[in-house]
């Protein structure tokens, strides 16, 4: 069984209710170490095999592939994660504005606050890029041609008599 199906097992195992808050609870501090890290050494690119990476997270392989499942879509080539096992070698070179982006989609308030971002992104930036965000998830109706409106073909005529027949 690869490391990603071994982490879905895990986190999608069922549980009682409290083991389930406390286990996600600790998933998330461990990842919250991890992105400070990777924020305070933004200029790093973290590379090596899974089994070598675990440990400079304090994480253990099944874990790690966690917060790989979480930041993957955040990396510049992201990884198959299907075909991940301990000896892999991997690359953590991220777009940090495109991280940035992600976290208000995963609505990581906890993660996108952390002061870390401070000597990544100017806070300008971060404005810009959580309005681009908001932006994105505003639906817009598309402009319908009306029936006596130029028919959008070019041929001149109102569009009832053109292409609206």
């Amino acid at each position: 069984m690869s490391l990603y199906e071994q982490w879905r097992n895990l986190a999608d195992a069922e549980r009682p209710q409290q083991e389930m808050v406390n286990f996600w609870n600790t998933y998330f501090d461990m990842e919250t170490e991890n992105y400070k890290k990777l924020l305070a050494n933004h200029e790093t690119v973290f590379s090596g095999t899974v089994a070598s990476l675990a440990p400079q997270f304090d994480m253990d392989d099944v874990t790690f592939m966690g917060f790989l499942d979480g930041i993957n879509t955040s990396l510049k080539n992201e990884l198959e994660l299907e075909k991940i096992e301990a000896d892999t070698e991997i690359a953590l070179d991220i777009d940090f504005e495109k991280l940035y982006f992600n976290m208000h989609g995963a609505k990581a308030d906890w993660l996108y606050n952390l002061t870390e971002w401070d000597g990544v992104l100017s806070q300008e930036r971060r404005n810009e890029i959580k309005i681009e965000y908001r932006e994105s998830k505003i639906f817009r109706k598309e402009a319908e041609t009306g029936r006596n409106d130029p028919c959008p073909c070019g041929s001149g005529k109102k569009y009832k008599k053109c292409c609206g027949k």
